[in-house]
């Protein structure tokens, strides 16, 4: 497989329909993650009521591949707990390292198309930035 590959239009169909990314005025937390490989770059706002995401904002200047994940988070988190977004990162990293299977759940079915970037290790960091960085903004919203 070659690295153009990876671009399937599947890909590029969610790039192009991703939904515009905002910032929240107040969230409960914001994390930054940059992949040290490429430099793609994702920033996420979270607010959660009940444990679950009320809210979601975010910023992201990466790679189609990283914007793919950021454009199925954006599109699917909204009433996600927390503890469900922690399995979806071990998921989406256990398919990239790991020969694993996609992430479950219906509202995170488009993730299979990512599947082929298990084979490009180098792709693995932008790949699961946006999900490294709403763990982050779990983790300092559970730390209060």
């Amino acid at each position: 497989m070659e690295l153009s590959d990876l671009y399937s239009e599947k890909i590029l169909e969610i790039v192009a329909n991703a939904p515009k990314g905002e910032r929240l005025d107040m969230p409960d937390a914001t994390a930054r993650k940059t992949s040290r490989v490429c430099g793609s770059v994702v920033e996420v706002d979270l607010k959660l009521e009940d444990g679950m995401i009320a809210d979601f904002g975010h910023s992201v200047s990466a790679c189609a591949l990283g914007q793919t994940t950021t454009a199925i988070v954006a599109r699917n988190i909204l009433g996600a707990p927390g503890a469900e977004m922690r399995r979806v990162r071990a998921e989406m990293e256990a398919m990239l390292k790991a020969d694993g299977a996609p992430p479950t759940g219906e509202r995170w079915t488009d993730l299979r198309y990512l599947e082929p970037v298990r084979d490009f290790p180098n792709r693995h960091a932008s790949t699961l930035l946006v999900f490294e960085a709403v763990v982050a903004a779990l983790d300092t919203i559970e730390s209060r």
